[in-house]
Parts: structure tokens; C-alpha cells; sequence
């Protein structure tokens, strides 16, 4: 194995919005009411390789907004990014694709959710920042009390 190989690599090839829909499900209404929005937001990441050192993370964002009551905006976008990465172990390359990607791929995200606010004629949101380390953590955890309550199989 030469030394380059063993030396662990990473760089963002390319950031992209792979899928982005917006809807106003409650129509012009919505602008003749009081604006005192609830704001909930639910995020996913995936990974996809593309090859032995490629890969694709995406970034799923679902913004639900209602007012008064009622869904006033809904937002769903995919941000994404082609990874460069090698030379990491198992867990390295797990916890790379699980948090410090989708914490590069959040601002951007972020900024697309706010762009597409203003220009839908809400008022601007900005998200408040994600822990994506504490997250996979949390789903580390899950993963190993969802095999620990498995039954075994003979």
C-alpha cells in the first residue's frame, strides 16, 4: 500500500438541491389571518456510494408551518453533495456521512428554505442550527437497542 493511500481524504466535489415543492395548502387565506406561525421541522439523511470514494449525501428537510390552526406552508427540499472520501475506518466513514456531511449541507438548506419563504410572500425563516453529531449519536443508540431487543434467531 503506498503512503497516499493510508493518508485519509476528504472534499466536497459538488453541493446541490436535488428536489425542492412548496405548497400553500390554505391559498390566499392565509394572508388575511394574524401571522403567529408553528414551525416544526423534520430532517433525514441518506447515503448513497457512488463508487469506492464518492459519495452522495442528501439532506431532507420537511418545514410544516400552520397558522391559526391550519397548514399555512409546506416546504420539502433535498440538499445534496457529492463527497470525495477515502481512507477512513468503518466508524470514520459512518460518522462522516451521518453527521459532518449533513452539517456541511444544512446552510444550504437553510438558505433555500428562506429564499423560497420570501418568495412565496411569507416572512423570512432562518433555522436554527442542527447538532447533526448529537443526532447520529442518537441513532447509534437506537440501531444498538433495536439489535439488543431482537430476538435471537436459531
Amino acid at each position: 500500500m503506498s503512503e497516499n493511500a493510508a493518508k485519509p481524504q476528504f472534499a466536497l466535489q459538488r453541493v446541490f438541491l436535488k428536489d425542492v415543492s412548496l405548497e400553500t395548502p390554505a391559498g390566499p387565506q392565509v394572508f388575511t389571518k394574524t401571522w403567529q406561525p408553528d414551525v416544526k421541522l423534520d430532517l433525514n439523511t441518506r447515503t448513497n456510494a457512488l463508487d469506492e470514494t464518492h459519495y452522495e449525501v442528501v439532506l431532507t428537510l420537511t418545514v410544516t408551518i400552520s397558522n391559526d390552526g391550519k397548514t399555512a406552508l409546506l416546504v420539502e427540499l433535498q440538499q445534496a453533495g457529492i463527497f470525495l472520501i477515502s481512507g477512513l475506518g468503518e466508524a470514520e466513514l459512518g460518522h462522516t456521512l451521518g453527521a459532518f456531511c449533513p452539517n456541511i449541507l444544512f446552510p444550504y438548506a437553510r438558505e433555500a428554505v428562506d429564499s423560497m419563504m420570501t418568495r412565496a410572500s411569507f416572512p423570512p425563516l432562518m433555522l436554527a442550527p442542527v447538532n447533526f453529531d448529537a443526532l447520529y449519536a442518537q441513532q447509534l443508540q437506537q440501531k444498538a437497542a433495536q439489535q439488543e431487543a431482537a430476538p435471537e434467531t436459531h
